[in-house]
């Protein structure tokens, strides 16, 4: 299915709040110990919904930002678009949020992902990911797919509305699958791009203990989300138009 043709609007500014903190990773007293990352999260307080924001996250429908970049000699676009749909995992009501990546013009990844925000505080959590690779147009595989509640996987905390920095979180705990985990490396970075420009904003670090050697990084600005993924730069972003009946 191609991607639908979208006019783009800016949104206003949102508002900050908490519920779940995250604390500090504990600090390396020796030289060489290894960095420590929360993966446990009292959510028993949450009252869970399918739409919501906080800072640095947007979760409702219709909300999307387009990407841009190279990755090496490829040329990359991507499509990040909150979905009408929902999913219920574990008793808990999931926005699906679609990326759809393509790589010199072809349809490379297809992933909708799962999250849901934990009120009254709107930290955004994640509950997995259904994702299809692909190649000529045909699906390859589905490398990387998880979902909470099955085969050992948790949800992880994917964008608390209060960042520390300094904090340490994983994103992601399905184990042998998908571990992704953060630090935050700055609160107060600025970035220009073809979206305009953006001030205090939160970067972070990505690392995951099946891959030990790789990283990413991601900055996000307050009211927009990412607006940096790695080599990728935000683009557009904003409120797809609703068609007239």
């Amino acid at each position: 299915m191609k991607p639908p043709s979208v006019i783009l609007t800016l949104l206003p500014g949102v508002v900050l709040c908490t519920a779940i903190a995250v604390p500090l990773a504990p600090v390396s007293a020796e030289a060489g110990e290894a960095k420590r990352w929360t993966d446990s999260f009292n959510t028993s307080g949450c009252t869970w919904s399918s739409t919501g924001k906080n800072d640095f996250f947007i979760l409702e429908p219709g909300y999307q930002q387009i990407f841009e970049g190279r990755e090496g000699k490829v040329s990359v676009h991507l499509e990040i678009t909150v979905l009408p749909e929902t999913q219920t995992v574990g008793g808990v009501e999931t926005r699906i949020v679609e990326e759809r990546e393509s790589h010199d013009g072809q349809l490379e990844e297809i992933s909708r992902n799962l999250f849901a925000v934990c009120g009254p505080g709107n930290d955004v959590f994640y509950f997995g990911e259904v994702v299809d690779m692909y190649k000529d147009g045909k699906i390859t595989g589905h490398e990387g797919a998880w979902t909470a509640n099955l085969a050992g996987a948790r949800a992880g905390l994917f964008v608390p509305s209060r960042p520390l920095l300094g904090s340490r979180f994983y994103q992601e705990i399905a184990p042998g699958v998908a571990m992704d985990r953060v630090e935050i490396v700055s609160d107060s970075g600025s970035l220009k791009t073809p979206a305009g420009a953006f001030h205090d904003c939160l970067k972070t670090e990505e690392t995951t203990p099946i891959e030990p050697q790789a990283k990413e990084y991601k900055i996000y600005a307050k009211g927009i989300g990412i607006v940096q993924d790695d080599e990728l730069v935000l683009t557009k972003y904003g409120f797809i138009a609703k068609k007239n009946p």
